[in-house]
């Protein structure tokens, strides 16, 4: 489907790139800007896999990491799908389907089930797995806000934005759930905390 054969064309020396099918546009068109959020949201989940591999050999440590793979490749296809203009989809497009939002119901339900009921909003930290996490849910929100942005413009895929809003929680839940099972603290914010000067005692 895909082959690349030189990095470097200089095509986009001037601000311009194509979309899938060859269409031309500006490289801060709000599609292009839709698809590169979703890249990036893909590259945090890289680090995220890394990080979930140096943990101790588990049956959840591996699990975790068919969820994020699986993850990753249809992040794939949901950024394919925003890369091609309504006018020029093609017979087996790709894109992400109803069951795909299902799916990440599912697996936030079942990890959602293990964990106490939250008593106020976390920090982002915690440890490294947990805290890419929170980033890649942030990373995510601003993608799902960039497609909001082209859907007034542009059609966009029936699924993308109820894929992005799922992930998003599905992100929160992820965060959550290596804290709780993999040994990573859950640092809760306290509304108004006072200062603690014991900083400058160094």
């Amino acid at each position: 489907m895909v082959r690349i054969d030189k990095v470097y064309t200089r095509k986009g020396d001037r601000g311009n790139t194509s979309l899938v099918g060859g269409r031309k546009v500006r490289k801060d068109h709000l599609r292009v800007e839709s698809y590169g959020t979703v890249d990036e949201l893909n590259s945090l989940l890289g680090i995220v896999r890394c990080y979930n591999s140096e943990k101790p050999a588990s049956p959840r440590k591996d699990g975790f990491d068919k969820i994020l793979q699986a993850i990753q490749q249809r992040l794939f296809d949901l950024g394919a799908e925003l890369a091609t203009h309504p006018e020029d989809r093609y017979e087996g497009q790709l894109h992400v389907s109803d069951e795909d939002v299902k799916w990440l119901e599912k697996v936030i339900d079942t990890m959602n089930a293990e964990l106490e009921p939250l008593t106020s909003f976390i920090l982002p930290g915690g440890g490294n797995l947990a805290a890419f996490l929170h980033q890649a849910r942030a990373v995510c929100r601003r993608a799902e806000r960039t497609v909001v942005a082209l859907a007034r413009q542009e059609e966009v895929g029936g699924q993308v934005l109820p894929y992005l809003n799922r992930l998003s929680d599905a992100l929160f839940v992820f965060g959550r759930w290596v804290s709780a099972t993999m040994g990573e603290p859950e640092v809760l914010w306290q509304p108004a905390l006072a200062y603690d000067d014991s900083w400058h005692e160094w």
